[in-house]
């Protein structure tokens, strides 16, 4: 079990850290080198990319320390935790496995989820200045309808209420109403219930900035050299050959490119980098460039999902 986290910092400790809003946080961090701030991605098999780079950004513009951690459905399964059956309708691996963070977390402090296609281009330290400790959750608060009626492989893209909140969720896992969220409840529970955040009172769902889960083409690109905080390539990221044009790709590229540069051997491309719909090409140079891959290829047939 974690050990719990300090109530109350020395003064010059307090530099290295930071408060939550609520005046009651104001002497425990949320982030500092003995309690790193703890940051749960998204992690789907078929591409292990987006996951890297959502983390390599994250770590790169964070000024307080984070504990960034992949979460894996069958690392989980695999602990006894998840033992949820296949769902047809879920997009990701982990569709479902952001609601056991609280558990994860042992139900203390803060922690974040994210998915895995976002690209952070803000400081986290931002974020977490958000934090208040009134709600259980927080949340961009989005009022999305997809354009597209059908995901990557196939699968009906629906909408509904609250769509595009969990992709990004600030849990305060301490919070006394997070405590319904158990691992068993997110393990049986269907999934607008936990998606839209059903087993709070809706006067415990937070609302943060709309640049911390910003959709591209949903919201209209910035100007003048603007960027958002955290990007999210909700319809398909630049790892897919079908979606290298999309908006903010060429600072995902130049992310990747980075995190490329601190490996010791070359990577070789993802199921999702080398498949098209379209007949585009998977990226060059590569080890496996010249090897697509499609839905038939797949040797997780139970268990494996779409994305988004």
């Amino acid at each position: 079990r974690p050990t719990p986290f300090p109530s109350r910092l020395a003064p010059e400790a307090m530099k290295e850290n930071v408060p939550a809003n609520g005046a009651e946080r104001a002497g425990s961090p949320l982030a500092s080198r003995d309690r790193p701030f703890r940051v749960f991605l998204g992690y789907d098999s078929h591409e292990d990319i987006a996951f890297q780079v959502a983390k390599f950004s994250l770590e790169k513009h964070a000024s307080v320390p984070v504990d960034v951690q992949p979460l894996k459905r069958e690392e989980l399964r695999a602990r006894g935790l998840y033992r949820r059956a296949q769902d047809p309708k879920q997009s990701t691996e982990f569709t479902y496995c952001r609601f056991f963070v609280p558990h994860l977390a042992d139900y203390q402090g803060w922690a974040l989820f994210a998915d895995d296609d976002f690209l952070f281009l803000g400081d986290v330290a931002e974020l977490l200045a958000q934090a208040d400790d009134r709600y259980a959750v927080m949340c961009v608060q989005h009022d999305y309808t997809p354009k597209s009626g059908v995901k990557l492989a196939g699968v009906a893209q629906e909408a509904y209420p609250r769509k595009n909140w969990s992709s990004m969720i600030l849990f305060n896992c301490g919070h006394p109403a997070n405590a319904a969220l158990t691992a068993a409840e997110a393990n049986v529970q269907p999934g607008a219930f936990l998606h839209r955040f059903s087993w709070l009172d809706d006067s415990l769902i937070g609302a943060v900035d709309h640049e911390w889960n910003f959709l591209v083409e949903w919201h209209k690109p910035y100007g003048g050299g603007r960027k958002p905080k955290a990007v999210h390539y909700t319809q398909g990221g630049p790892w897919f050959p079908d979606f290298r044009n999309t908006d903010y790709a060429e600072d995902w590229m130049k992310c990747m490119r980075e995190y490329e540069a601190t490996l010791a051997t070359p990577r070789v491309l993802c199921p999702y980098e080398r498949f098209s719909k379209k007949g585009n090409a998977p990226l060059r140079g590569y080890l496996n460039s010249d090897v697509p891959w499609s839905w038939e290829d797949d040797a997780t047939t139970e268990t494996t999902e779409t994305t988004v």
